[in-house]
């Protein structure tokens, strides 16, 4: 059975049936050091753009119901990493699993695709990649939309971390076993369904599809080495935070507050560096596009609209 094939098929009949009639998505793929990475494209390329970074276990198909909220008047790339989605994902002693060089990847897939200026909008893995893009780049960022994207410690400071904390300090395979079951569909369908109103609007195909990526073969050695790099990140934040303050750059924050990997606790604290940032928490969880995704897209729409031109 060629699982590979099953899951294109799956994610694009999946962002079809979704994107609404008026919105042409193009589904693209650029090569950037030699590895494949696909992204969906879609509204004017003259206009203003915005870049959708994806979180875990996901890819770009998390975007797919804000893509055609925000196509009609902005320029709209959302790619997805190696080793997630529709992206090549070699294996790791090919490549480097890191968010150091995801961002890398990402910052050469912003000049393969023409994108000198942006705005981003980041969600979990996201918020490493685009705030290392962000800080390398202060010029080149309009505006940044944070949803479940973390960068101060009171955001990691719960239960939820800490066995990733344990692997962090001993990488040990005592202690990536105890993280291996997040890679399971349990753990997945976990991450849409938990802290939501009501888990009968959420789209079983969110999950189904982000798991036949990850079961994948070679797929969960990949995720387990960026579970341990996403220790590199704690350390960065100050440079991120001295990054908001000296640049203020416009942001919005749309938050869900029911999350256990990224809860309310880490949304109050951009306020510090940035006292002029929007905020919002909304009653949801972790992917909260899945159940907010129409609320989320006017405050995007709002706020893109009055900071970027």
């Amino acid at each position: 059975m060629n699982t590979s094939r099953i899951a294109a098929s799956l994610v694009l009949a999946f962002a079809t049936a979704t994107a609404t009639a008026a919105t042409e998505v193009s589904y693209r793929t650029v090569k950037v050091d030699g590895v494949n990475i696909f992204y969906r494209e879609a509204g004017p390329k003259d206009a203003p753009t915005v870049l959708l970074l994806h979180g875990f276990p996901t890819s770009s198909q998390m975007f797919r119901n804000l893509i055609p909220q925000l196509a009609e008047r902005y320029h709209v790339i959302a790619p997805d990493y190696p080793g997630f989605g529709q992206s090549d994902a070699p294996a790791v002693d090919k490549f480097a699993y890191s968010f150091d060089n995801l961002a890398n990847v990402v910052d050469k897939f912003t000049a393969a695709v023409g994108a000198s200026k942006y705005a981003l909008y980041v969600q979990d893995y996201g918020a490493p990649i685009g705030f290392r893009l962000a800080a390398a780049h202060p010029e080149r960022v309009t505006a940044i939309v944070v949803q479940n994207g973390n960068a101060y410690n009171e955001g990691i400071d719960n239960e939820f971390w800490a066995p990733f904390k344990v692997y962090w300090a001993d990488k040990t395979d005592a202690n990536a076993a105890k993280l291996k079951p997040f890679f399971e569909i349990g753990a997945t369908k976990w991450q849409y369904t938990h802290g939501v109103r009501d888990a009968s609007k959420i789209s079983p195909d969110a999950w189904t599809v982000d798991q036949a990526y990850m079961d994948r073969p070679g797929n969960k050695d990949i995720q387990l080495e960026l579970f341990y790099s996403y220790g590199s990140n704690p350390a960065r934040y100050p440079e991120w935070q001295a990054y908001f303050r000296k640049h203020q750059p416009p942001m919005l924050i749309a938050w869900g507050k029911n999350d256990k990997i990224f809860p309310a606790a880490g949304a109050a604290p951009y306020l510090r560096d940035l006292p002029k940032a929007e905020l919002h928490l909304l009653d949801t969880g972790h992917f909260a596009l899945e159940e907010d995704g129409e609320q989320i897209g006017k405050l995007v729409r709002d706020f893109l609209a009055r900071k970027t031109q």
